[in-house]
Order: C-alpha cells, then structure tokens, then sequence
C-alpha cells in the first residue's frame, strides 16, 4: 500500500495547456476517482501518474518517494484499461501471469500467485480458456487479475468498465469495490460515471476542463458542491438550480422567486440582500397540501418503479422533483412542495461558488 500525492501538475502542448495545476493527496490504502466529462484531463491526469506520458511541470510521489522522473516499470504500479489488452493465443492462466514471466518469477511462484487471484476474481474455472472463450465480464476479471499478481503500490483503473452492459457494469462495480476493500492497495480510477465515483470512491475529483473543482469525499461533494459545476454533475436527476433573491424576513432571510418563498432562518451570516442561485435536489422536495415553499403545475409524470420523477414548472422555472411512487397526478395538476432548508445550497449569481 502507498500514498500518493501530486503536486502543481500541469501539461501543456504547445501553447494550449490541458492540465492547470493539479493537486492532490490520497491516504494509503484510499480510493481516488477522477470524475469529469470527456475532454476534462482525468485520462491525461492518470497516463501522468503511470509515465504515460510526461508533465510540463509538478511532482508525482507514490509513497513518498518521487516518482516524476522514473519510467513506468519502476513506478511499481498497476494499469487496468478500457480494453482489456488480452493476448488471444494464450490461455487465461498465463495471461494473468505473463508479466511475472517476463521478470522471471520463478514458476511455482507464479502459479502460486495466479491461483490466488483467480480465486478472488472467482475464474479459476476458466484458466485453460482463451480470452476468445470470454464473456466480457470474465475478460475484464482476467485483466484485473493481470495486475493484482504484481502487488503493486497503487492500482491505476482507466474506465475499466464502460465496454459492458448496464448489467454487468453493477456487477463489476461491486467486485472492483469487494477487490479494494480485501487488498486494502490505492487505487486511482477514472470514469465520467458519477454512480461509479460516489459508490467506489474514498475521495472524489471532479474536473472541468483541466481544472480541479472539487477534491473531497462522496458525502461531502454530494451536499456541499463547491460550485454549480459540481453540484449539476453529481445527482441524478441533476440539482434544480432557481434564480431569486434573498432577503430579511421575520424569521431571518427568506428565498424569494416567482412561485417560490424559503426561509433560509437566520443563521447564515455571509448572506445579504442580492441576486443569488439556489439549488435543491429532486429527492429533497417533498409533496405538501398547504404551506409550500414552492408552488407550480405539473409538466410530465415520469414513473420508473421505485419512484415517480415530475418535471413542473413553477414561475418561469422549471422543477425536477422526485416523489413516491404511487403518486397520482397528472399534467396541468397544480402542486406544491415544502424542503428543509439545511439540505439546499445557495450559489453566488456571478462566480457561481457555494455561499
């Protein structure tokens, strides 16, 4: 197990620069998710802490030794990637244990190794298969099993899953997360798919277009978004995010929009009277006969089973809750919802930072 820290990281091409100065620091045995959209630099980001490829500028450590000038294979890491980069001649035993052939570990030695980790990815039935023979769940299981015999320091993951089915992706999910929790070894891992970063990671970078937004974990980047970015990333249905204005009522500071009056109480004192975004989670708005907060008409009913989406629109806005299954209205219903204040945020209208 090792930490790993990566200090003002930055990566330009030319005149156009990719990575803007990226820090960060994982706790031994931790799991890092770089999350972000296409285009963002977590894929450049990882190929940077595998020697991939080169940063213009920064330091890498793995566990606390610098790492930046050293080549990949003395980095004593491991790469899981989107492809499972199989050798298709070979059986599914000696593509586990191919790369300890290649530094002569000694036989018994390997095959010690390869049975245990085929053991824990549950394939030891298919070790005289070819990957050919593979579905795309067991081909993937063998490429983790590939770098699981190495006993690296840190185990790097780049979209290891986004070649599978729905199905199999959870399924997966679950054994990537069984694999940490035995080995207890770091893993950095890159995906788009914020489900995959809220349910596997200790700690969550979000990216944006180079830029690190947001390093905390799950809980915290879920209920206090540093910025709107993150806040609309994360979540699904994404955050309502309402324009209004705040301003002093009787009980403190109240959230006023078209359709919409929150008391926000009075225990916020960075607030004044302005223009301000506030964002709230479809799951925090709930159904009210009287005394609602928010006040709109039903746009479209959405039922998927554990629960009902409505889309409404209140003011000029629209709405996104998540509400009860069995919920019985219809378009053109008028509705209203009441939220618990301490679950919403409220965003600066200019730099769009949470207050």
């Amino acid at each position: 197990m090792a930490t790993l820290s990566l200090k003002n990281i930055r990566k330009s091409y030319g005149a156009l620069e990719v990575l803007h100065g990226i820090d960060v620091e994982l706790e031994d045995g931790g799991f890092l998710v770089l999350l972000g959209p296409s285009g963002c630099g977590k894929s450049t980001l990882l190929n940077i802490i595998a020697g991939l490829d080169d940063s213009s500028s920064g330091d890498i450590a793995i566990g606390g030794r610098s790492v930046s000038a050293l080549p990949p294979k003395d980095r004593n890491i491991a790469m899981v990637f989107q492809s499972y980069a199989l050798y298709p001649a070979m059986s599914v035993e000696r593509n586990i244990g191919f790369g300890l052939e290649m530094r002569g570990v000694p036989a018994g030695q390997r095959r010690e190794a390869v049975a245990q980790a085929a053991d824990m990815l549950q394939v030891t039935h298919l070790l005289d298969r070819k990957p050919a023979n593979l579905s795309g769940g067991q081909r993937q299981r063998v490429a983790m099993g590939r770098a699981i015999v190495r006993n690296p320091d840190l185990f790097l993951f780049d979209e290891p899953l986004s070649n599978l089915d729905a199905k199999l992706r959870v399924e997966m999910r679950t054994e990537i997360k069984r694999l940490h929790e035995r080995l207890g070894t770091s893993i950095v891992y890159v995906t788009h798919d914020q489900i995959e970063a809220m349910t596997l990671a200790t700690k969550v970078a979000v990216m944006k277009g180079g830029h690190l937004q947001q390093l905390a974990d799950p809980r915290t980047i879920y209920e206090r978004p540093a910025n709107m970015f993150v806040a609309g990333f994360i979540g699904s249905p994404a955050m309502n995010f309402l324009r209004g204005r705040v301003v002093k009522s009787d009980r403190g500071w109240q959230f006023r929009a078209e359709g919409v009056a929150l008391e926000l109480g009075a225990g916020n004192g960075e607030l004044t009277e302005r223009d301000l975004i506030l964002g709230v989670r479809p799951e925090e708005l709930k159904i009210v006969q009287v005394h609602g907060a928010f006040h709109g008409v039903i746009d479209v009913v959405e039922p998927t089973g554990p629960d009902t989406i409505l889309t409404t629109v209140v003011g000029p806005q629209t709405v996104i809750a998540r509400v009860e299954p069995r919920f019985s209205g219809k378009r053109g219903d008028p509705v209203a919802f009441a939220v618990d204040p301490s679950s919403v945020n409220l965003f600066d209208a200019e730099t769009q930072l949470r207050l």
